[in-house]
């Protein structure tokens, strides 16, 4: 089973705990699913180091254990209020009540990690650096070489064949051809995000 492939069963376990437990405070069954609860939990820990995973299967991978947290801590409440009894009005209410106001919860908390890493990959991503002439920049090269794999690194993206001496040889013959193909003095490199991968963009820079 892939990656994905888990996460996706990771997914459906979790809704469907959130099923075996909503049946279980509506007095459908007699023992709460401590079965389907120990398997999303070993899935949880399997993953837990994030190593892995891509920095995209690590944003769904986040994003569903915060989900179960926000289910865990409400069946942790409702389960104290039903061994100890409804001994208020607002009690009882959490006690028969759907899961609804932890959806929104997730959701927000959701929205937040991923601005966070957002700016986290923008800050990342902000290097721009303009190249006329490899040879006698090899400084200016060498610096958007170490920001590129910087961003690949908090990307999650692993390069275990990335050589400078590569890297350099492609700007070379890259800015060589932008230069004749538009005639102009420099061409302008930056470090960007796309489709959750990291992509080393070029224009001509008058």
């Amino acid at each position: 089973m892939t990656v994905d492939e888990e996460l996706s069963h990771l997914e459906n376990m979790i809704r469907q705990l959130k099923i075996e437990y909503d049946v279980y405070f509506g007095g459908g069954a007699k023992k709460p699913p401590a079965d389907t609860e120990w398997k999303v939990n070993q899935i949880l820990k399997k993953y837990s180091d994030g190593s892995k995973m891509n920095f995209a299967q690590r944003f769904r991978y986040n994003s569903m254990q915060q989900k179960f947290a926000l289910y865990n801590s409400l069946w942790q409440q409702k389960m104290k209020i039903k061994e100890e009894g409804y001994r208020r009005p607002q009690d009882a209410v959490l006690g028969i009540a759907g899961m609804r106001i932890d959806e929104k919860h997730a959701a927000a908390a959701a929205l937040a990690k991923k601005k966070a890493q957002d700016k986290e990959g923008e800050e990342a991503l902000a290097f721009k650096t303009h190249v006329s002439d490899v040879g006698a920049d090899q400084e200016g090269v060498q610096r958007l070489f170490n920001a590129m794999m910087a961003a690949k690194s908090k990307a999650g993206e692993k390069n275990p064949n990335a050589s400078f001496d590569s890297f350099k040889a492609f700007v070379q013959k890259k800015t060589e051809q932008i230069r004749k193909d538009y005639g102009c003095h420099a061409v302008e490199y930056s470090v960007e995000m796309e489709n959750g991968q990291v992509r080393l963009k070029a224009k001509a820079k008058v």
